[in-house]
């Protein structure tokens, strides 16, 4: 049993797909384990269509062939569906952040829906690990559990070995928090000059500006007026989906409020 203290339910993933692209590529194999807070968990398995051919570098890698999605329904067949299933969750899983997250916004905007990332706290047990042991989840398993991942890059494999590696990170670390909001923090801790869930875009006195690369610094508001060559590559490149969507509702004249000032502590 995993010792977290759950306000809501908790939605553990994993995604096995057409490549590493979050942009580009499409979800083939998606298992969710649903905790929740009365301590019930449920179980859910989707294989899709990706609607393109499987790369064969990519089957070496989790066995799925063009034959086995078959006749499986596309993504979107099943969107809804699963934004219902995901309804009021908190998100978790290994590399979720880096990954399976983004890849799955970008399968729910295709199909015309939103994930609302910004709503949910996300454990990634892979943050915990490198922070604390950087290795990969096989080594994870055999570290925290002692015990062999004999079904990795199958999807329901690797998200029961990382429930497992979840609870010994638990169980071993004390001073690791029992509690989602503390769990995000710990896992995807972000500035609060940040715009964007990355930083990719930056808070610059009550203005939102760019913050990567040569164009550091330049303001969106003023980069929307004046560059409108550089705002149609960021739409088209690969930023995440809440980096994107910020510059479209900047292209279409809506830019978000600036955040509310620190309230220094009394003293």
């Amino acid at each position: 049993m995993l010792p977290l203290k759950l306000d809501r339910p908790l939605a553990v993933f994993d995604i096995e797909s057409t490549g590493m692209n979050r942009r580009t590529d499409r979800i083939i194999d998606l298992a969710i384990i649903k905790l929740l807070p009365d301590g019930r968990r449920e179980t859910h398995e989707y294989r899709f269509d990706p609607e393109r051919p499987i790369p064969p570098e990519t089957t070496a890698i989790h066995g799925i062939t063009d034959a086995d999605v078959k006749g499986c329904p596309v993504f979107k067949q099943k969107a809804a569906e699963l934004a219902d299933l995901l309804k009021g969750c908190d998100l978790a899983g290994y590399n979720v952040l880096g990954f399976d997250i983004p890849l799955l916004a970008e399968e729910f905007a295709h199909a015309g829906i939103n994930l609302d990332v910004e709503s949910r706290r996300v454990f990634d047990a892979q943050r915990v690990f490198h922070k604390k042991v950087p290795r990969d989840l096989t080594a994870a398993l055999a570290f925290y559990c002692g015990e062999l991942h004999v079904d990795a890059h199958g999807a329901l494999g690797d998200v029961e070995a990382t429930l497992r590696v979840m609870e010994g990170q638990l169980a071993r670390y004390p001073d690791l928090p029992q509690d989602l909001d503390g769990l995000d923090n710990f896992c995807n801790p972000r500035d609060p000059s940040w715009a964007d869930r990355t930083g990719r875009l930056k808070w610059v006195q009550g203005e939102v500006t760019l913050n990567f690369g040569k164009y550091q610094g330049r303001k969106l508001r003023e980069t929307v007026q004046n560059e409108p060559n550089l705002i149609r590559w960021m739409l088209k490149a690969d930023f995440p989906q809440d980096t994107r969507e910020i510059v479209q509702n900047a292209l279409n004249g809506r830019y978000p409020p600036p955040p509310a000032p620190a309230v220094e502590p009394e003293v």
